[in-house]
């Protein structure tokens, strides 16, 4: 039987054949349309390999998430996985007779959720005999999962194991210091904890799940050599076992805006540790915002560009008080944030912390000379093809493209909005985004 592993041998020269096709055109086109139970679908059908990719997002995030129930998103997506109950499509299937299936199909299926989605993605080969029963498959973990309550105990530990150990971790205090820093009581803010997570049972999982995961709640994306009534189907065959809305949701509640900052936050927090870690930022924007294009470009040449930025040059090459440092904006439905992040030695930590703000300052003051401009143009827009030479990065273009409510030309438009920022664009968008002067500081494990 022809499978997914069979074929990778021979993914390398379907990936050099769409890059070589994006480099005669612009993109893949995506089409787009909305089912008769509310699910809106993106297609970007090629024919570079004989497999089909499927991602469905729904609005279940962790912004969802109760307060008290912090990494109820997470614990639910996870358990989708742990068994489908028995019903018209078949009998009940646990974890192990899951694996099995999905073996004998040469297919995968996966959960997982992060801030703002919970996202259930399928690779499949095309072939209709294979497509179907895997379509099938995951339609019955989507629309069946039975949330058994033995492995959520078994889970839970785990869970609960991993925790206690990252608490022991550096990286991992600095990461929760910042972000309740930078969110405050947004759900942005909320972090699984011991407490959190034993308030989480199978109960709760399964009230959940009914409430949000719903067709009309549901943006499916699907890449692959399918026409556009094969991925009509499979998109609406994937839904089917959900709960019917005949197309309709009640709205949820809306979900706050992430507060600016209004003052400058230092937080030190001790710590034994070699190195001390060190973030700094803000809230950022939204992945809609118009500003987007020069924003990416600027934080490509101020610290996201690696050995090229100007963070890596002025922090490492000329004084060398970190082995490497970066920075980079998170945006998306809510403003995410924009950071800085670096290790140091604890005894150069204050150095290190104020050299990066007099860089970070001086970027927003003045902007990126014309030469670094042209170095990330050529870098980002050379490299733009190989952002989409496969099946799984194109799906995560469509994605995002559909997550977003981004134009559907985004990625024809790309490469031209890339070359039409100016120097005076990332300037603008830089004094509009950042506030050097109101970020907040965490300080992990420095000497005082």
């Amino acid at each position: 039987m022809l499978t997914l592993k069979k074929i990778a041998g021979g993914a390398l020269i379907a990936s050099t054949a769409l890059l070589a096709a994006l480099s005669a055109q612009a993109a893949i086109p995506i089409q787009h349309w909305t089912l008769a139970n509310g699910a809106k679908v993106y297609l970007a059908a090629t024919d570079a390999l004989p497999i089909v990719d499927v991602q469905i997002d729904v609005d279940a995030g962790s912004r969802r998430d109760p307060a008290a129930q912090a990494g109820l998103a997470s614990a639910s997506a996870g358990m989708v996985e742990k068994g489908v109950r028995a019903s018209d499509a078949g009998p009940a299937l646990d974890e192990n007779a899951l694996g099995e299936a999905w073996a004998d199909l040469g297919a995968s299926f996966g959960a997982g959720a992060g801030a703002e989605r919970t996202s259930f993605s399928l690779r499949t080969l095309s072939d209709p005999a294979l497509l179907d029963r895997a379509v099938a498959l995951a339609a019955r973990e989507i629309g069946e999962p039975s949330f058994p309550a033995d492995v959520w105990q078994r889970e839970r530990e785990q869970i609960d194991a991993a925790l206690k150990e990252a608490n022991t971790k550096p990286g991992t205090i600095s990461a929760r210091t910042f972000s309740q820093a930078v969110y405050g009581t947004h759900p942005y803010g909320q972090e699984t904890t011991e407490e959190t997570l034993a308030k989480i049972d199978v109960e709760t999982m399964r009230t959940r799940y009914a409430q949000l995961i719903l067709p009309c709640r549901a943006k499916v994306s699907i890449v692959g050599a399918v026409t556009r009534a094969q991925a009509d189907a499979i998109a609406t065959r994937l839904l089917a076992r959900l709960p019917a809305q005949d197309g309709r949701c009640e709205p949820l509640p809306a979900v706050p805006a992430i507060a600016a900052l209004t003052a400058p936050k230092e937080e030190r927090v001790p710590f034994a540790s070699a190195q001390a870690h060190v973030i700094i930022g803000q809230p950022g924007y939204l992945r809609t915002d118009p500003d987007h294009f020069a924003l990416t470009l600027g934080n490509y040449i101020l610290g996201g560009g690696g050995f090229v930025s100007r963070l890596m040059n002025e922090v490492r090459e000329k004084r060398g008080l970190v082995y490497g440092i970066y920075s980079g904006f998170s945006p998306g439905l809510h403003a995410g944030a924009f950071r800085i992040g670096f290790q140091t030695r604890p005894d150069q930590a204050d150095e290190a912390v104020k050299v990066s703000r007099e860089v970070l300052a001086k970027f927003v003051a003045d902007g990126p000379t014309e030469a670094e401009l042209k170095a990330a143009k050529d870098n980002l827009i050379g490299g733009f093809p190989l952002l989409l030479d496969s099946n799984r990065k194109l799906l995560g273009n469509v994605s995002n493209i559909a997550w977003n409510d981004l134009p559907l030309d985004y990625l024809d438009t790309w490469t031209a909005r890339m070359n039409a920022v100016t120097v005076a664009d990332i300037k603008a968008a830089f004094a509009r985004k950042l506030q050097p002067e109101r970020m907040v500081t965490v300080v992990v494990g420095a000497k005082p």
